[in-house]
């Protein structure tokens, strides 16, 4: 890339706080080669630099298009068209369209993204061990996709081939192991088409109901604005700042329940803290696995858990990641306790 070409985080926030960026994420994207800069961040040492957003950006309270994404995103779980089968097996099946979208990512800020059901990330599926599930996977992006989900499956339904523009196909398995699984294409290359947004995570409830909480879906992701392999803004659900601005709001003593993932790109590994409280983390969403009684964890792209937490005592904590640089470029928000 040459340096007539190089633009630099800075930069960008400062048209950004201007209003005056808009679509240029999308024109961003499009000006740089889409895959030697991809090679290059997985190769490379990481240097993200000293940047600080715009303070306007991070105490904006208003609630712009990309906020509601992050927000829906955080209580809608997606239980598909439920019917019965004949032998008495729950059928559960769900529509899911690939589509190009620009996404708002930070306030006046958008990204090119290629989405499952125009969210970044997809919707979140839910099921019950044991079900049946289809998917219904209709491609009408402007590249080849597919769906490639973590759990046990026959391997002809396990999402490698690519369904071209235009076509569509159906995934069908029975939901297992309980846990949390996750979801992505799994077109080459795939940093690319994970980074663009095709991603989400797919929660398999235990056939023995959990405890009844206050449930939240959080994936971890960031945005790579100029394709240089580092990610100008981290977020929860897509949107920078979206819990900083607009705290969660819980009662003291509350069950809550976070399922949380982790699909950043061009980074290692992403991490969750949470100020003045210690949760149980369970890795994978299962009570079999050795849990962790903590305020910090780590996952690497592709890892996630189930964490468990209650307050006890009102007022507002706080949440971010526990890698200062990822935290003050978007990934950083609020518990309200009342």
């Amino acid at each position: 890339m040459s340096e007539q070409n190089q633009i630099s985080r800075r930069e960008i926030l400062k048209l950004g706080s201007a209003g005056a960026l808009g679509l240029a994420g999308s024109y961003l994207l499009n000006m740089f080669p889409p895959l030697t800069p991809s090679v290059q961040a997985q190769t490379n040492h990481k240097n993200h630099g000293n940047v600080n957003h715009d303070h306007q950006m991070i105490h904006d309270s208003t609630k712009t298009a990309g906020y509601q994404m992050a927000e829906k995103l955080l209580t809608e779980f997606d239980y598909g068209k439920v019917s019965t089968l004949p032998n008495g097996q729950t059928l559960r099946e769900y529509t899911v369209v690939a589509i190009d979208k620009e996404i708002e990512i930070a306030k006046g800020i958008k990204f090119p993204g290629w989405t499952y059901n125009g969210t970044i990330p997809g919707p979140t599926f839910r099921c019950t061990e044991g079900d049946l599930l289809r998917f219904h996977f209709m491609n009408k992006g402007s590249h080849p996709h597919s769906i490639h989900f973590h759990g046990i499956h026959p391997p002809e339904m396990d999402g490698i081939t690519p369904i071209a523009p235009g076509q569509s196909f159906t995934y069908e398995f029975e939901a297992n192991p309980y846990g949390l699984q996750l979801y992505h294409c799994h077109v080459l290359p795939l940093a690319r088409h994970i980074h663009k947004g095709l991603y989400g995570n797919f929660i398999i409830d235990p056939k023995t109901p959990r405890e009844p909480a206050l449930e939240l879906n959080m994936v971890m992701n960031g945005f790579d604005l100029d394709l240089d392999g580092e990610n100008d803004f981290y977020t929860v659900n897509g949107y920078a700042f979206a819990f900083m601005n607009h705290p969660i709001k819980v009662k003291k003593d509350q069950l809550v329940r976070i399922y949380l993932s982790n699909f950043t790109e061009f980074d290692l590994i992403n991490s969750f803290h949470l100020h003045a409280n210690y949760f149980s983390y369970y890795p994978t969403g299962r009570a079999d696995n050795p849990s962790q009684f903590t305020d910090t964890i780590m996952q690497c792209q592709g890892e996630r858990g189930i964490i468990e937490v209650k307050f006890p005592y009102k007022g507002k904590y706080m949440f971010h990641a526990h890698v200062s640089e990822f935290a003050e470029l978007g990934w950083m928000g609020f518990f309200e306790v009342e």
